[in-house]
């Protein structure tokens, strides 16, 4: 069978993988970056192995080692849309089926195409800075130098040092927390997810969050001006999920919260895994827009779970999550429900083909 190739990245998913990424960031709010590191577990799939590319876009690469031992390395040339490969030279050579840790010391650009910092003006509270970040569909390469194809999938823990004031989390489940040994006025935190994933699904938010919980596994965080309003207009989380495993299986990824993003969040939703990034427009009052949370929890099955392997078939994603979201409302509301939401697709649809064109 030929090897998959993804013409979105550069990176030699053919030759090698990702099992497993190990990151450590200090959120610097002063010059809107991200400094740290990344520990990259990669597996060997070929014999006599000595290279390997990975995907970047704006880092600065102070370092890599590979198995604590320096290794060469080179910042290919720019692409406008890719961004640029980052060749590393290994010091030895391995065999297929063994594994190698590869660490990269960086920083990430203050116009890093994955991070959107919001000054306090651009927050519901106005007192503090805020941060998120949005990978999907080829933007984690901006933020963490890797494999980034959806082809690819591995688990991640992570380190995160913020002021002491504000609170991060990452589309895992928290680990933990504790002051940061070398300043006392900032917070680690920590997480761990165990469920392999790709890269477009690592998320970080780092801002004055609050969290009220609206179920069994399941919290919603935002600021503390929009999070009583959130929890109401979320409340049923627990019914959807519960509907969603019986439709397809077990939820396997622990915790399903929801963050409810300032007002200048520009997107509707996204299907971080453990915490759905949502916009405060859905706080309508009286949970009529809540079935775009049932289209992210239906995202953990369709898409998290069962991922296109590149981005040239990232329908199969949507199209399955919208059926799925429709069934989840089927059972939440009514069969009638599930076929009014089909009639608007379908109309959707057709006219999105006479504006666009021949499909």
């Amino acid at each position: 069978m030929a090897a998959v190739t993804d013409s979105c990245s550069f990176s030699s998913f053919s030759k090698c993988i990702t099992k497993h990424l190990n990151l450590c960031y200090h959120v610097d709010f002063d010059s809107h970056v991200l400094k740290g590191r990344v520990a990259l577990t990669v597996e060997v799939l070929e014999d006599k192995f000595s290279t390997l590319t990975l995907d970047t876009r704006d880092l600065k690469i102070f370092k890599v080692t590979a198995n604590g031992q320096e290794a060469k390395f080179a910042l290919g040339v720019l692409d406008a849309v890719k961004g640029t490969p980052l060749e590393i030279s290994l010091p030895f050579e391995l065999s297929r089926g063994q594994h190698v840790i590869v660490e990269v010391t960086y920083e990430t650009s203050p116009k890093a195409s994955a991070l959107q910092w919001f000054a306090p003006e651009q927050t519901a509270g106005k007192k503090h800075p805020y941060l998120f970040s949005q990978c999907q569909a080829i933007h984690c390469r901006a933020m963490v130098p890797c494999q980034d194809t959806p082809s690819v999938k591995h688990t991640y823990y992570a380190q995160v040092s913020v002021p002491r004031e504000l609170v991060a989390l990452m589309s895992a489940v928290r680990d933990g927390q504790e002051v940061d040994p070398e300043d006392s006025n900032r917070t680690i935190f920590r997480f761990r997810q165990t469920v392999p994933m790709p890269s477009y699904l690592i998320a970080i938010v780092v801002g004055a969050l609050e969290y009220r919980k609206v179920g069994p596994r399941s919290s919603v965080w935002s600021e503390k001006e929009l999070v009583d309003l959130a929890a109401f207009e979320f409340s049923e989380t627990e019914s959807m999920l519960r509907i969603a495993e019986d439709l397809v299986g077990p939820y396997v990824w622990q915790q399903y919260d929801i963050l409810v993003l300032p007002p200048s969040f520009p997107y509707g939703g996204m299907e971080n895994p453990c915490l759905t990034f949502a916009t405060p427009t859905l706080l309508a009052g009286d949970k009529s827009l809540s079935n775009v949370i049932a289209h992210e929890i239906a995202h953990s099955w369709t898409g998290n779970l069962v991922t296109n392997k590149t981005w040239e078939h990232f329908w199969l994603n949507e199209g399955h999550t919208v059926y799925l979201e429709r069934m989840i409302g089927r059972f939440l509301q009514s069969e009638q429900f599930r076929q009014f939401m089909a009639i608007g697709g379908w109309k959707e649809l057709k006219e999105t083909v006479r504006l666009s064109g021949r499909l």
